[in-house]
C-alpha cells in the first residue's frame, strides 16, 4: 500500500505530526505504532504513581489546549486520556495502524520512496518521519544469574498490574525518575524493599496541587485566560534553564535540595547515602515530595554496593552480602542513545542509521540525517531538554518538517536531504555550545554516548531552539536524483546555534 507520509510512532510526536500534516493540508498520511492504542511512552509506563514532571498546561499541545487539566502535574492515565482524545479530535483515527510494528524502512533510491515492512504489511512512503520516541526501549540490564531467578521480574515500562506486591520481598534496581515515583507508592505494602542505588539523585520539591473547578472554568470561557497561564509557565520554566547552561546559578536550587535531605532523612548514615556528590543538573533532576521519606521506613533498606550476581532467591552484591526477594522491578532507564528503531532504517545504499549514528547521533537541526533522504526524526540528537516540556522542541520540528514539505510540493522536488557540511557544523557548533553546561562537569549519565559527547540534550533554551528552526533553508539542503549520489558542494553558510 502506498502513502505519501509515513509516521512511525503514535505517541506526542507521531501524534503531533499527524495534526499537524493534516491541518497543513497533506492528508495522504499513515501513522504506524506497534501497540493496541496510541499514546506512546504514555500508554507503556502505567506503574504506580507515573506521573509527569513538567506542568500540565505545557505538556501538552499548543494547539489542542486542555482546560480540563485536573492537576499542575498531570499523572499518566490524565495524559493518556488527552492523547487519546486528540486522536478523535482532530479526526485521526481512520490514519491509524495499530499492532502494525515497523522491522524495517529501506530507501528505494530508484523509486525515490521509503519501503516499510511492518507485522502488518508491506507498506511505501515518498516522506518518512520517525517519531519513535526515546523512552520507548526498556534498558535491560545484563546480570549474571537473572535468567536462574526463582521469583517475578519485569521492568518499570512494562507494569506486572497482575503481580500483587502485598507482603512481598522487592528489590528495586534503579534510582531513576521512575523509581522515585514508584517507589513511595509500593513502600507500604510490601514485606521487604531493598532498593539498590548506583548514584544518589539531586531531588526538588513538587509543587503539585489540583487544580479547581473554577479555574477550569475559566479556561473553558474566558477568552486567552489558558493562553496566558501557558505562557507564564513557559517564561518560568525556560528562566530554569540558566542553571543548566550555567552551573554556578544552580547551587540556590542545591541548598534547597539538600535542607529538603536533612529535614526528610534525620538519620545521617541514611542522609549520607542520598547525597549526590555531583552538580545539580548533570543528571537529570528529579521532582518528589515523598521519595525520600518512605526510604526511612523500617521495611526499606538502601543499598550503594554493587550488584554480583542474581540468585534464585535474591541478589548477592560485591561485598557478598545475600539479599532475599521475590521480585525484581528493573527502573533502568530506556535505550536513548541506543535506540533499537535506528538499525531498521536504512537510506542511500543500504546504509542503516544506526551505523551512520555510531559512535554518535548526528543530525542537522536534529531533525534531518545526511544520507538519509526525506527522513525526518523527531526528538533527535541533541533536542531533549533538562528544563522544560519536550513537547515545545516536538512543535518546533514539526515546524520545518511541514516547511520542507511546501518547498518540495512549490519547487516540484521529489528527495532532498541536509548536506554533509551543514550537519558537520551544526553538530560542531551544538558541541562548541555544550562546553561549559552543567552537562560536560564530569558525572556519567544517560545523556552521554559511550564517547562521552553528550548527544542527547539542546544545550540551550526551547526558545532559541525553535528559532533556529522557524525556516526551512533551501541552501543547507541537496536534491536527491533518481539512482545517484547527491553533489556535496562545500557551503559558507550554515546557522548559528
Amino acid at each position: 500500500m502506498e502513502t505519501d507520509v509515513a509516521i512511525i510512532g503514535a505517541g506526542f510526536g507521531g501524534l503531533g505530526a499527524a495534526i499537524r500534516l493534516q491541518r497543513a493540508g497533506f492528508t495522504d498520511f499513515l501513522v504506524f505504532d506497534r501497540g493496541t492504542d496510541v499514546g506512546g511512552t504514555w500508554r507503556d509506563n502505567s506503574y504506580p504513581g507515573c506521573a509527569c514532571d513538567v506542568p500540565s498546561h505545557l505538556y501538552s499541545f499548543s494547539f489542542a489546549p486542555n482546560p480540563g487539566w485536573s492537576n499542575t502535574f498531570s499523572g499518566q492515565p490524565e495524559i493518556w486520556d488527552y492523547l487519546r482524545g486528540c486522536v478523535d479530535r482532530f479526526g485521526i483515527r481512520p490514519r491509524l495502524r495499530l499492532r502494525h510494528e515497523v522491522r524495517e524502512a529501506r530507501w528505494d533510491e530508484q523509486r525515490q520512496r521509503w519501503l516499510l515492512r511492518t507485522s502488518g504489511g508491506d507498506h511505501s512512503a515518498r516522506v518518512l518521519i520517525c517519531a519513535a520516541g526515546p523512552l520507548s526501549d526498556p534498558a535491560i540490564p545484563d546480570l549474571p544469574g537473572i535468567d536462574e531467578f526463582a521469583g517475578t521480574v519485569f521492568h518499570s515500562a512494562r507494569w506486572r498490574h497482575d503481580h500483587d506486591l502485598a507482603g512481598r520481598r522487592v528489590a528495586v534496581i534503579g534510582t531513576g525518575a521512575s523509581a522515585v515515583q514508584f517507589v513511595p507508592q509500593i513502600q507500604p505494602t510490601v514485606e521487604k524493599l531493598t532498593l539498590f542505588q548506583r548514584t544518589p539523585a539531586w531531588i526538588m520539591p513538587r509543587l503539585t496541587r489540583r487544580i479547581s473547578g473554577v479555574e477550569q472554568a475559566a479556561f473553558r470561557t474566558v477568552p486567552g485566560a489558558q493562553r496566558a497561564a501557558r505562557a507564564w509557565l513557559y517564561l518560568v520554566r525556560e528562566s530554569m534553564g540558566l542553571g543548566f547552561l550555567h552551573p554556578a546559578v544552580n547551587r540556590l536550587a542545591s541548598r534547597l535540595s539538600v535542607r529538603t535531605l536533612r529535614r526528610q532523612v534525620p538519620d545521617p548514615n541514611l542522609r549520607d547515602k542520598l547525597t549526590p556528590r555531583y552538580a545539580m543538573g548533570c543528571k537529570r533532576v528529579l521532582i518528589s515530595n515523598d521519595y525520600w521519606p518512605s526510604l526511612t521506613r523500617p521495611n526499606v533498606d538502601v543499598v550503594t554496593a554493587g550488584i554480583a550476581r542474581i540468585v534464585p532467591d535474591g541478589l548477592v552484591t560485591d561485598d557478598d552480602v545475600h539479599h532475599r526477594a521475590d521480585t525484581i522491578i528493573l527502573g533502568t532507564g530506556f535505550h536513548v542513545t541506543d535506540s533499537p528503531v535506528v538499525r531498521r532504517i536504512h537510506g542511500r545504499g543500504g546504509r542503516s542509521l544506526g551505523d551512520a549514528w555510531t559512535p554518535s547521533m548526528r543530525a542537522y537541526r536534529g531533525t534531518t540525517i545526511a544520507g538519509f533522504p526525506n527522513l525526518f526524526f523527531l526528538l533527535g540528537p541533541n533536542t531533549g531538554l533538562g528544563h522544560t516540556s519536550v513537547v515545545l522542541m516536538i512543535e518546533a520540528q514539526l515546524h520545518l518538517v511541514l516547511a520542507a514539505l511546501r518547498h518540495m510540493r512549490a519547487t516540484g522536488v521529489q528527495a532532498i536531504e541536509p548536506t554533509a557540511q551543514a550537519q558537520r557544523r551544526w553538530t560542531e557548533r551544538v558541541d562548541q555550545k555544550m562546553a561549559g553546561t552543567v552537562w560536560q562537569t564530569g558525572c556519567s549519565s544517560w545523556y552521554l554516548d559511550t564517547t562521552g559527547r553528550n548527544t542527547t540534550i539542546w544545550p540551550g533554551f526551547a526558545t532559541s531552539f525553535r528559532m533556529r528552526l522557524r525556516r526551512f533553508r533551501p541552501a543547507d539542503y541537496q536534491i536527491v536524483s533518481t539512482g545517484s549520489t547527491p553533489n556535496e558542494p562545500e557551503r559558507e553558510h550554515a546557522d548559528a546555534v
